[in-house]
């Protein structure tokens, strides 16, 4: 699969919910929509190999999520960074663009932020495709740890050995190389760019109620999943097997919902678009419907 140049990236602004939302387009309008959902430790940067290699099939969009990127949040605005924050902007946002169906690909923090997107409007979302994008107990792997005692003990001290573990130049750069079994393939101004969005002034701390309202996603997990029953999308679950956050357990248990769920494990980490683009882009096409096949 090569590049197409057909399509060219457009870096836009949209006003949504008192918010400057930064995204990437490309494609056809006329095309199927995806909206791509990024999560922590980047932003809608994630998918840059990805877009081109879809653009002229789809119409793509991708937002930077409140707090991360180049989106611009008011002080006025006074925004409460929490998952039900992120998915109401999100709906605001998708009504800015007059989207009026989308699939959705889903990870990591775009999971629980894309499907509260969902919830709040069902009929709108054609397909799933959730690369690590977690929606099950079972997908929580040890290295949630930390912050499962963050949970428990929101201290100053808890704060601080979350904040220690992950915010910083080290702990970005371990998730997007843990668990590749050649991190040479990985640039790494993806790692410099999200520590370097992370240290803007007061960011770590929007980062640090992120992780503790992460608790409030699980509370969700049954809503999600009761929208896979009864929606029986066309679902590709595509993840990196070596994701210390997100484990295998945790992609298998979309089928229970959702039988005809394709689940796919890929020798990757976390940021398994970092080393399996041109797979995951024709594993899209396959799944997501023929008549987005090539």
């Amino acid at each position: 699969m090569t590049m197409n140049t057909h399509y060219p990236v457009h870096y836009r602004f949209a006003e949504a919910d008192g918010v400057r939302v930064f995204y990437r387009e490309a494609g056809e309008p006329a095309h199927p929509t995806l909206l791509l959902l990024h999560g922590f430790g980047a932003s809608s940067h994630q998918f840059r190999e990805l877009i081109p290699l879809l653009a002229d099939k789809f119409h793509l969009v991708a937002p930077d999520l409140p707090g991360f990127g180049f989106t611009e949040v008011p002080s006025a605005r006074d925004y409460h960074y929490t998952f039900d924050a992120l998915g109401q902007t999100l709906t605001a946002f998708v009504d800015a663009l007059a989207l009026e169906q989308y699939a959705l690909y889903v990870f990591d923090y775009g999971a629980p932020a894309g499907l509260r997107l969902a919830l709040n409007h069902p009929e709108r979302v054609t397909g799933i495709v959730s690369q690590n994008g977690n929606a099950y107990l079972e997908g929580l792997g040890e290295a949630w740890d930390p912050v499962r005692a963050y949970w428990q003990e929101p201290s100053a001290a808890n704060r601080q050995t979350v904040s220690d573990a992950v915010m910083n130049l080290d702990g970005i750069r371990w998730q997007y190389v843990h668990g590749v079994q050649e991190p040479e393939l990985i640039a790494p101004e993806t790692w410099f760019l999200a520590t370097k969005m992370i240290e803007q002034t007061g960011n770590k701390d929007i980062q640090l109620d992120l992780f503790l309202d992460y608790a409030n996603n699980l509370t969700r997990y049954p809503d999600f999943q009761a929208f896979f029953r009864q929606a029986q999308l066309p679902t590709l679950v595509i993840w990196g097997e070596h994701d210390p956050f997100f484990i295998p357990p945790g992609a298998h248990a979309w089928q229970r919902d959702n039988p005809r769920a394709v689940v796919e494990l890929l020798d990757s980490g976390h940021f398994a678009l970092e080393t399996h683009v041109a797979h995951i882009a024709r594993r899209i096409r396959e799944v997501l419907g023929s008549e987005q096949q090539d």
